[in-house]
Order: C-alpha cells, then sequence, then structure tokens
C-alpha cells in the first residue's frame, strides 16, 4: 500500500498544459516574441488572478460546509458571461475577495456582487469598499436593479480602519440608490457586524438553512453575557424569518439564488418604469369557482360566518396560473403580502388572513404591511387589499409593543400611496382597522365587496350599544324570572337549593337564546354591505366566480391611465 499522501487537484493531468498565444487572427507567425507578448502574458495572468491563484483546498472546504464558490453562484444566477467589472486587486489579492460585475438575467442587466471567501475570507478591506461604492452608484446611475451574494468574515483585520472605511463607503452608497433601484440580498455563510449591515440596506433580505448573520457572533454573545447560544438560535433564518429581517428563507444556496431570480422578474429595474409585463395564456375573464366552492363550505358551516379560512388561496386562484410569491411568509401570518400578475400585470397583493387569529392586526403585521406598501409605493407597483379582519388587536402586550406607532405607519404608508389599488372586501371590515385599511377617504381607486361583507362599527359586541334598552330590559327580568320558576319548582314538590338551581339554568339559556337572537337581527340588520353601498363606500357587489375578471379589468383600466415615476411628494417621517 502506498504511503504517499494524494493531494486533489482540480486539473486533469491528461490535459496538455495551456498556451496563450497573443497573436492576432490571421497574422503570419515568426516565432519572434518581444515587450508586446510580455506584458499581454503578464495582463492575462493578472485577470485570472483570484481564480488562479485561489488554492484547491480552499474550494474543498467551501464545498464540504455544502457552500459554493462565488464563481459557481454565478452560473446559477445565468447561463451567460459575466461581465466582471473593478478588477481592482493589488499583489497581496486585497481587493480580490470581493467580485463585482453585470449579469444578463433573463435578458435584463443585473448589477452583481459576490463575496470570495476562498480570498482572505470574503473579508473587507479599503479597495473592496471603493469598488463596491462604485458598482452601487452605476446602478443608480443606470437604473439597473442589484443582487448582492454576501459570505463575508467581516472588515479585514490588518488592513486597519480601512476595512472600516470600505464597509462604511459602501453604505452610504447603498443608501443613496435605495429607493431609486431595488436590490435582493442573498446570506450565505456566516456573516457578522458589517456583513449584516450592509445586506438589511436592501430592499429584500433572502436566508438559506445552516446560514447566520447577525451584530456579533455567538463568540461575543458567550463572552461579554455568558450566554451559551448556537448560530441557529441567534441568528439563523428561523429567527430572522419571524422577526422580518429575512424575508424570504430557503433550503440552500441554489433555492435562494433561484429564489432571487424569480423575485427579480416581479420587480422593476427601477423607480421610473413598471415592473416587466409578461403575456399569458390564462384567460382574464376565467371563472373562479374554487372560491365560491371555499367560501360556501365555510359559511354554511357549523360556525357561520365566523369561520375562518386561508385567504392564500384566493389569491392562487386570482393569479396568472395561481402564481405567486409571499414575502415574509413565516411572520405575522395573520395578513399576508404577496407579488403575483394579474392579466400579465405584475400586482402586490396585501390581504388579511382569517386563518390566523381571525386576520387581528397586531405591531407585526402592522409594521409587515407598510413595509411592503412602501416599497410598492416606490417602485410604481399597483396593489389589491383583500380585507377580512375584526380589527386590531387588544391587549397589554401590544399596547406596551407600541400597537399605535405601529398602526400609525401602517396607516401612513396606505395614505402616501400613490399607485393604483383597488379595496376587496371579503368578509368582515370592522372598526378602526376598516378605517385605516384603503377605504375611499384613505385614496382607494375603487372599493368592491362580496355580498358576504360584514362592514360595521363593530362586531357581534356592538349590539350592546345598539340594543341597550331591549338588552337591559332582558338582563333586567332575569331576578324575576329565576324568582317564579324556583317558586314553581318548589310548588311542584322539588327541593328548594335544586330547585334555585335549575331555575337559574332554564333562565341563564332563556337569556342566551335572546341575546342569540338579537346577535342574528344585528347582523342582518348592521353587519352587511348594504349601508355601506347606500353611502358609497362600496362601489359595487362582486361575486365570487367574477373576482378574476371584475378585478383585471378594473386593475387595466387604472394602469392605462398611471405614468410610472420616481415619487415627487413629501418623504415623511417613517417608522
Amino acid at each position: 500500500m502506498s504511503k504517499t499522501v494524494t493531494k486533489p487537484s482540480l486539473n486533469n493531468p491528461f490535459d496538455p498544459p495551456e498556451v496563450v498565444d497573443f497573436t492576432n487572427p490571421g497574422e503570419i507567425a515568426n516565432g519572434a516574441t518581444g515587450p508586446y507578448e510580455e506584458v499581454m502574458q503578464e495582463g492575462h495572468e493578472l485577470m485570472q488572478r483570484p481564480v488562479k491563484s485561489v488554492a484547491v483546498g480552499q474550494i474543498e472546504k467551501q464545498h464540504f460546509k455544502k457552500r459554493m464558490t462565488v464563481w459557481e453562484r454565478l452560473r446559477v444566477l445565468t447561463d451567460e458571461t459575466p461581465n466582471i467589472l473593478y478588477q481592482n486587486w493589488g499583489s497581496n489579492l486585497d481587493g480580490a475577495s470581493l467580485v463585482t460585475g453585470i449579469l444578463n438575467i433573463d435578458g435584463r442587466d443585473v448589477a452583481v456582487y459576490g463575496h470570495d471567501f476562498t480570498v482572505r475570507a470574503g473579508s473587507m478591506d479599503a479597495t473592496n469598499g471603493d469598488k463596491l461604492a462604485r458598482l452601487f452608484y452605476m446602478a443608480g446611475e443606470k437604473g439597473i436593479p442589484l443582487i448582492g451574494m454576501n459570505d463575508s468574515a467581516g472588515a479585514f483585520v490588518p488592513a486597519g480602519v480601512g476595512g472600516l472605511d470600505g464597509y462604511a463607503e459602501a453604505f452610504t452608497a447603498l443608501r443613496k440608490i435605495s429607493g431609486v433601484v431595488p436590490s435582493i440580498m442573498c446570506m450565505f455563510g456566516f456573516n457578522a457586524g458589517g456583513g449584516s449591515y450592509l445586506p438589511r440596506q436592501g430592499s429584500f433580505v433572502i436566508q438559506p438553512n445552516d446560514t447566520f448573520f447577525g451584530l456579533t457572533g455567538p463568540g461575543v454573545v458567550k463572552s461579554v453575557l455568558g450566554e451559551d447560544i448556537t448560530p441557529e438560535e441567534l441568528g439563523g433564518p428561523q429567527v430572522h424569518g419571524q422577526s422580518g429581517v429575512a424575508d424570504i428563507t430557503v433550503e440552500d444556496e441554489v433555492a435562494a439564488l433561484r429564489r432571487a431570480t424569480r423575485l427579480l422578474s416581479y420587480i422593476p429595474d427601477n423607480n421610473s418604469v413598471m415592473a416587466p409585463y409578461q403575456e399569458t395564456s390564462d384567460p382574464l375573464e376565467r371563472k373562479t369557482w374554487e372560491i365560491n366552492t371555499l367560501l360556501k363550505k365555510a359559511f354554511n358551516s357549523p360556525t357561520g360566518f365566523n369561520t375562518p379560512f386561508d385567504v392564500s388561496i384566493i389569491i392562487q386562484q386570482i393569479c396568472d396560473y395561481g402564481d405567486f410569491i409571499e414575502l415574509q411568509p413565516e411572520r405575522a401570518r395573520c395578513v399576508i403580502t404577496a407579488f403575483g400578475r394579474l392579466g400579465g400585470n405584475v400586482v402586490g397583493f396585501c390581504a388579511n388572513n382569517s386563518a390566523v387569529s381571525s386576520g387581528q392586526i397586531d405591531v407585526d403585521a402592522a409594521l409587515k404591511i407598510a413595509r411592503f406598501i412602501r416599497f410598492c409605493n416606490i417602485y410604481n407597483i399597483p396593489v389589491i387589499f383583500m380585507e377580512d379582519t375584526t380589527g386590531f388587536l387588544p391587549g397589554r402586550d401590544q399596547e406596551s409593543r407600541g400597537i399605535v406607532q405601529a398602526g400609525r405607519s401602517m396607516l401612513d404608508s396606505i395614505v402616501d400611496l400613490r399607485t393604483p389599488r383597488i379595496l376587496l372586501i371579503l368578509r368582515n371590515a370592522f372598526g378602526g382597522a376598516y378605517a385605516s385599511y384603503n377605504n375611499y377617504p384613505t385614496g382607494a381607486d375603487l372599493v368592491l365587496a362580496l355580498p358576504t361583507t360584514r362592514l360595521a362599527v363593530m362586531g357581534p359586541a356592538g349590539k350592546e350599544f345598539v340594543y341597550k334598552g331591549e338588552l337591559r330590559k332582558l338582563r333586567g327580568a332575569v331576578a324575576d324570572k329565576i324568582k317564579q320558576a324556583t317558586k314553581e319548582r318548589i310548588d311542584a314538590g322539588m327541593e328548594s337549593a335544586a330547585a334555585k338551581k335549575d331555575a337559574e339554568k332554564e333562565v341563564g339559556d332563556w337569556l342566551k337564546a335572546e341575546e342569540a337572537l338579537l346577535n342574528q337581527r344585528y347582523e342582518k340588520e348592521l353587519m352587511n354591505p348594504k349601508e355601506g353601498l347606500s353611502l358609497g363606500s362600496i362601489s359595487s357587489l362582486v361575486m365570487p366566480t367574477d373576482l378574476r375578471k371584475v378585478l383585471g379589468e378594473n386593475l387595466n383600466f387604472f394602469l392605462r391611465h398611471y405614468k410610472p415615476s420616481p415619487m415627487q411628494c413629501v418623504q415623511r417621517e417613517f417608522h
């Protein structure tokens, strides 16, 4: 058995040695070389240096961790050859740990950067910061979107303050193009400090499993707080997915890059144009029978109009081919925010989801809505609101977390929305939630409602105010009825204690039945779309089977008269 250690190599031993001949095609070779060929050879080697100088062992380490190199990630994003810009790398490979360039993704120019973890652990130095800022500014000036592939150990320590200045320069540039061009950030590997600040300045963050990003790593937490915690518990996708720091969590790196390109297809190049239109063979007139079936089964069940249902089924039936992409799906499930297409046009969906907490809006839901609506506002994306909520979630916890502030942020984003927007009331629209959820007074272009709509100041509890006199009489008669029923039972031969207990049960059941009748009366008289229609708060009713057709035709009308442009209005303070 051989004791010789075999070292892995990416080179085929049977391949002939690579020889690069720098002669012009058609030129008669004379065999003589001079200074020109020498400098050409040096230039070629310099161009190939970031790839050729990486040891096979470094690449193997990436693969052992189930991670790709930056060059492999670029090939996943596109089949086209990347145009690598800013080949700033010196004699010590300073600057080589970050790759910047322009890709062609589905016919669109996209600015891309990626940390090369095989070179200095993808760390940041002054050269990197400068070229990254230059890429950001170019993306903003040319109006092209940005994709970032983050896999960095942070600032390059031997570079001293240069690494920190590099991050500061990149922070500033990315902030200045925010709202001008959209950006999608993929989180790979282990990122801390500036490696977390920078990508979270982007529009969207996608995080695969087995990755970490955060202000500090577990080691710092251990040394400062004495707390043992794993990277997954501190800054993994489950943590960031629920907090909203990560907009999308996926299984692995390939899924993250595929999701990035899919999300890119729903967003525009910049704030001056519409999102890409896609021809569709899905007819706009397609009947949405599944929605009718869903609502029929739900509302004819024993729980009646209080039966929860998943609103994502309705979004799916309305969208072209049933295809849509949800954002922050693990956070505040009581509301769904998503991009889809309707008749080929990209549209944002903001829908209360009664399957979770009756669709009540809490702090996280309000902030989730505000962030989504603000993005749609900046980038000329129309929005369809679907309302089915019993109101804001009450309680000490919500008040202490600032539900008033969060609700105001949601309301501000809706009032400021300038793109075409439609409100579809599915069922419940109560109180302050209705008043702040894209109705005509807050700027809706069109308000539609299903016949199942229950529009009211309050839910069933409103009977306490509407029928106050009748309820007072009913409850005031309880004592006399119990006394009378008790006497009748005693006269019939029952013991006193048993007679009273039986009488209280009978009168209690009678009171519940009477209050139930008042509930039904309240729902029939006030919890319906009739008053909203008569006052003009609702434009018209629409049948569940016609939702795709009615929403699509009205959306097309509004878009024909909408001119995409950067925002010109005052930028108000935003939470």
